[in-house]
């Protein structure tokens, strides 16, 4: 299958010392709206260098009008809720940025 050119990469900054219970609350209470809905993410990463308590995840959609539809999904989902006021607490900020792919192979050295 060919890569999705359009990648949601958000980063949630929690609170010191909690990430731990965040991944918990994460996995337990968002994911199977998320598996539902967004599909299979292409990962999920914490910080260990630079800006530290970062989880950051990262979902591919095919276009905006495919990102916009899941995510409509997720936000209507009866069960999204639950997720948000349990993790309320821990997160001090997110990002959340939509990042294309670039083909690069037709690109040629420089002298």
């Amino acid at each position: 299958m060919p890569p999705r050119p359009l990648v949601d990469h958000r980063i949630y900054t929690i609170r010191l010392r909690k990430m731990n219970e965040f991944i918990e609350v994460f996995d337990r209470l968002a994911m199977p709206v998320l598996l539902r809905t967004l599909g299979h993410p292409l990962g999920f990463y914490v910080s260990h260098v630079g800006p530290l308590n970062q989880f950051v995840h990262l979902w591919a959609y095919e276009d905006l009008a495919d990102y916009e539809r899941r995510c409509r999904a997720r936000d209507t989902h009866p069960d999204f809720p639950a997720y948000l006021a349990a993790s309320e607490h821990l997160i001090l900020s997110q990002e959340t940025r939509l990042i294309r792919a670039v083909d690069l192979s037709n690109l040629k050295p420089q002298p």
